[in-house]
């Protein structure tokens, strides 16, 4: 391990934000991070993993870990069924083409998603009707206090859209070092409903289509509307999809009949945020090296030398043109730092 002091943070978010770490060290395994945890009692601490939740609007004045734990392995399995276990730093995307290429299902909807298997849980991470929760069994962490480990099952994780009780209730209290999956090996339930996967599986006059013809599909559609981070800065979506009260919809919608939805219970619908963001006229517009993804009204990109406080910027706009424009209130998924 080599610590490093006033390190640029430029490669280790998916925006490429500027930020200088006080100090920045990477662990590559438990052992490393209980010793830097050990050494650094009093040392505010600051965790990174993929960079690709978050946009940096500061320098960090702490210590940055970032976490670059690697390895996967099968813990165990019957005819049915196989647990997996994922190290945190194994990038996600990675993962679950390896996932695919084991014949193991479950995963396949949430192809191409950028990060780290060791923060999806905190998340909740999902794509195309698919989340972390439907086949997340449980996750090591290690406690930044005591050093301590803890195993939280899937139930004590409260997991909510895009909400964990690490995002809440632990917050900055545990660093999630293993994840462990259950995954289908045969009867897989191919999911082809939501989005766009059917027409570009029937575009490739795919009828009976495989796990890996569903994270194909999925891969293709990503691609077409989200930018690459290597080539633009940006981290996915940068909103959560509101969820709004049927009854304060109904009034919303008689004033939009144009407006799309989903219900997801009986008292409350989800309104896609891309399409709020879109008829408030930001995709595709451009403030200085800040902007809106042409091809994707929720992902907010950097065209080069942007400021993490630029974007933040152009994100406030947005929110507050669309609570004028609709009356509803958009919520960042990404963490603001």
């Amino acid at each position: 391990m080599t610590l490093h002091s006033n390190f640029s943070l430029k490669n280790y978010n998916t925006f490429g934000i500027e930020a200088k770490a006080k100090q920045f060290i990477a662990v590559h395994s438990l052992d490393e991070l209980k010793t830097v945890l050990v050494e650094n009692p009093t040392e505010k601490k600051f965790i990174l993993g993929g960079g690709s939740n978050m946009l940096l609007t500061q320098d960090i004045n702490a210590l940055v870990i970032h976490i670059d734990l690697k390895g996967k392995k099968i813990i165990d399995e019957n005819d049915d069924f196989v647990w997996v276990e994922s190290q945190a730093g194994e990038n996600w995307h990675e993962f679950v083409l390896w996932t695919i290429d084991q014949n193991f299902g479950g995963l396949e909807n949430m192809s191409l998603i950028p990060g780290n298997v060791g923060t999806t849980p905190v998340q909740n991470i999902g794509a195309y009707g698919a989340e972390i929760k439907d086949h997340f069994i449980s996750c090591q962490a290690i406690s930044i206090a005591n050093q301590e480990l803890r195993t939280f099952q899937n139930e004590e994780c409260r997991f909510g859209y895009r909400e964990s009780i690490f995002k809440n209730e632990v917050k900055d209290q545990y660093i999630i070092t293993s994840v462990v999956f259950k995954l289908t090996k045969r009867n897989h339930k191919i999911n082809t409903s939501y989005g766009d996967i059917l027409g570009e599986l029937e575009k490739n006059n795919i009828q009976n289509p495989s796990l890996k013809d569903v994270s194909n599909a999925v891969i293709a559609i990503r691609q077409s509307k989200l930018p690459d981070p290597k080539e633009l800065g940006n981290s996915g979506s940068f909103f959560k999809n509101p969820i709004v009260p049927k009854s304060d919809f109904e009034k919303i919608h008689q004033r939009f009949p144009e407006m799309k939805y989903f219900e997801v219970s009986t008292t409350e619908v989800k309104v896609p945020a891309g399409w709020l963001i879109e008829q408030a006229g930001f995709k595709g517009k451009r403030f200085g090296d800040a902007g809106v993804h042409k091809n994707q009204a929720l992902v907010l990109v950097n065209y080069g030398n942007a400021t993490g406080q630029e974007i933040l910027a152009v994100s406030k706009d947005i929110q507050e043109t669309v609570f004028k424009t609709f009356g509803i209130r958009i919520e960042a998924e990404v963490n603001v730092i």
